[in-house]
């Protein structure tokens, strides 16, 4: 609030009482003017008040505007102007007051981010001009989204899921911001079977989210050649499965505008259906990073089923309580691909577990299956239950236990040259001689050892 006094000079007469008295009366009134508020946005509406002793107040807006009384209300558009107020007397002196407004000019910025992905949440922040605080609304192609509200100093910040690419713009105080386009990012959603047998029927599926953003072209390529092509916003392809080998797929994306281009590239091996002790090629190498990726232990991915793909097969059939026969089938190529890693029983902290049912043990580390290995426990079911810790270790040969490790007395995981699928040991846990040496490099002593049914 501004309040500002000024007085016109009144006349003065020289000489004696007469003289005086006459000034007296002929002294102009009192007058004091403010203006609530003084600046703000424009449109801004301003209360004008004249206090003082006149018996009249006359205004001059400064806009062009007149008006009367000692109190007016006015709306000023954008500009800086001086309200003058003139206040008479009663006996017609005169005196002026004047008060500043300020009326600016609203204004809206809007920032957004250049691109996002679809369905992502995006953060849109600006400001309005002169700083307060208001409702902010945002809009997308013209349509409401949402409603903030800015501070003091007339920031704001909105949050929204990104389903287009806008335009978006901001709306507040009298103003819109200019409009944002945000570049999205869509989502390729797709499916396709790492393996398949020779003959089986694969499908691969896609589709553009949102459905909106373009088309999607696909090439399908086998060993390298290509063997179809396909456009459009949803595709179900049936791929050729009559012969072994690599396939793949190669996804470009055509965009609309306002949707970044998306590249995708998706492989799968049709695969002999039946493996076993001997077998060599992609099919054996197919199945060897499957079960790798399953954490299955092999001492090599090299496409030929040596005895180490064997006991990983097997190690493989018993946790999925599949026939343990060593071989590959029709039936474990599905279970396989549909498996996932083992979980352990005591999901915390490093350690092994040495499950008696299934024929198996689990390498932990931090909680997680870092390796499943095929073992043998004792004949009669006498491996001893229990919470363990190693507390010998020998290296090499220790009579016929190759690298044990000792958890209680004479029983100890060690290696040994026959690993049945079956309890054959006289008590020990027997593992592959090729992977007792880095078992026994792994774990400590100290190291714990679960042994459960």
């Amino acid at each position: 609030m501004r309040a500002v006094a000024v007085a016109l000079g009144a006349l003065a007469f020289a000489g004696g009482e007469t003289a005086q008295g006459e000034a007296a009366q002929a002294a102009p009134p009192v007058v004091a003017v403010s203006a609530t508020p003084a600046a703000g946005a424009a449109p801004l509406r301003v209360r004008l008040i004249a206090k003082g002793d006149a018996a009249s107040y006359s205004w001059d807006l400064g806009d062009g505007t007149l008006a009367n009384g000692g109190q007016v209300s006015h709306v000023y558009g954008p500009g800086r102007f001086f309200a003058t107020v003139t206040a008479t007397g009663p006996t017609g002196e005169v005196a002026q007051a004047r008060v500043r407004v300020t009326a600016k000019v609203s204004s809206v910025s809007l920032h957004t981010p250049a691109a996002a992905d679809y369905d992502s949440e995006v953060s849109l922040s600006g400001r309005i001009r002169p700083g307060r605080r208001t409702a902010v609304l945002i809009y997308r192609r013209g349509t409401y989204v949402t409603t903030v509200r800015s501070g003091s100093a007339g920031r704001f910040r909105a949050r929204m899921l990104l389903r287009e690419p806008g335009p978006y713009e901001a709306r507040g105080g009298g103003a819109r911001s200019a409009a944002h386009t945000i570049r999205v990012h869509p989502r390729l959603d797709s499916a396709l079977a790492p393996t398949a047998a020779l003959d089986a029927r694969l499908v691969f599926t896609t589709r553009l989210v949102p459905a909106g953003a373009g088309k999607v072209r696909a090439v399908i390529r086998r060993n390298g050649r290509i063997v179809g092509k396909r456009v459009g916003t949803r595709l179900q392809l049936t791929l050729p499965t009559g012969r072994a080998g690599d396939l793949e797929i190669t996804l470009t994306t055509r965009p609309r505008a306002g949707y970044a281009g998306e590249k995708r590239r998706l492989t799968s091996r049709v695969v002999a259906p039946s493996l076993a002790l001997g077998a060599q090629g992609p099919s054996v190498l197919a199945l060897e990073r499957r079960l790798q990726k399953l954490r299955y232990a092999l001492r090599s991915v090299d496409s030929v089923y040596a005895t180490d793909t064997l006991e990983a097969v097997l190690a493989f059939q018993k946790v999925a309580q599949m026939e343990r026969t060593g071989r590959v089938d029709a039936a474990l190529w599905r279970r396989l691909l549909a498996a996932t890693v083992p979980r352990p029983r005591y999901a915390s902290g490093t350690h092994i577990e040495v499950d008696k049912t299934r024929q198996v043990l689990l390498e932990v580390v931090d909680g997680k299956v870092e390796r499943v290995v095929h073992v043998s426990t004792g004949l009669t079911g006498n491996t001893p239950l229990g919470r363990w810790q190693v507390y010998r270790k020998v290296t090499g040969f220790d009579w016929v236990l190759w690298y044990p490790l000792y958890f209680l007395r004479g029983f100890a995981i060690h290696g040994y040259p026959s690993v049945p699928a079956y309890p054959a040991s006289h008590g020990c846990v027997r593992v592959p001689m090729w992977i007792a040496p880095s078992i026994f490099a792994r774990h400590a002593y100290g190291a714990t050892i679960l042994v459960y049914t």
